[in-house]
């Protein structure tokens, strides 16, 4: 069970809930134009103040979140699995070395911020109000430009689930934290949640994006 402490462990990480009308709007997911520039729907929201502006993004963090439109699971217990192995990653890397050579793009060797939030929900927990909150912190790390993918699943027989945020760098995650919403957020870990974990992680992709990995991330 949480204390009242834990939501300090938050601190520095966007931290994202489910909603569970979520997945009938990722069917969605694509690229749209608006009259303010070119944007990406990168969420289960497929709303303005949910789309990823790729104008302020350099080439690479656009290919990069372009790829990431086909991430999915490869298995029914991601929400416990080692999380490089719970998603196709290998098929999102080999998604952008395709998008990078047709854009005659030279990738060189660079890494992204990754944050995964393991949970476990009691059946007493009021979805609609966790789905409510979640739009919310969503919107306002949208804000930051530097949220290239959110994904969450739906709670397995036990309660347990995942969502994940791929990130332009850590500091884009940082004031993404300490909005009203975000906050808000963090406060219902403790009604909402029998137990959750954070894990923060590196993406680090080779030259020429011949190599990947997803490791440990160190300060």
């Amino acid at each position: 069970m949480l204390g009242p402490d834990s939501v300090r462990d938050l601190q520095g990480v966007e931290f994202r809930l489910e909603h569970p009308d979520a997945h009938a709007a990722a069917a969605l997911n694509g690229e749209t134009k608006a009259s303010s520039g070119e944007f990406l729907i990168v969420s289960p929201y497929p709303t303005q103040p949910h789309l990823l502006d790729l104008k302020p993004l350099n080439e690479s963090q656009r290919l990069l979140a372009k790829a990431l439109q086909i991430l999915e699971p490869t298995r029914n217990d991601y929400a416990t699995a080692p999380y490089a192995a719970a998603f196709n990653w290998a098929s999102v890397t080999a998604e952008l070395r395709n998008l990078a050579e047709s854009m005659q793009y030279d990738w060189k060797t660079q890494y992204f911020y990754i944050v995964v939030f393991r949970s476990q929900i009691p059946p007493t927990t009021n979805r609609v109000e966790l789905g409510e909150l979640d739009q919310r912190s969503h919107a306002e790390a949208t804000k930051s430009g530097g949220l290239l993918k959110y994904w969450f699943g739906q709670p397995d027989e036990n309660g347990r689930n995942l969502a994940t945020c791929v990130w332009r760098r850590q500091e884009d995650a940082r004031p993404a934290s300490v909005g009203p919403g975000h906050k808000a957020a963090m406060r219902a870990t403790i009604s909402m949640y029998s137990e959750w974990t954070i894990e923060r992680l590196r993406f680090e992709i080779g030259n020429g994006i011949q190599e990947w990995s997803i490791g440990q991330w160190a300060d």
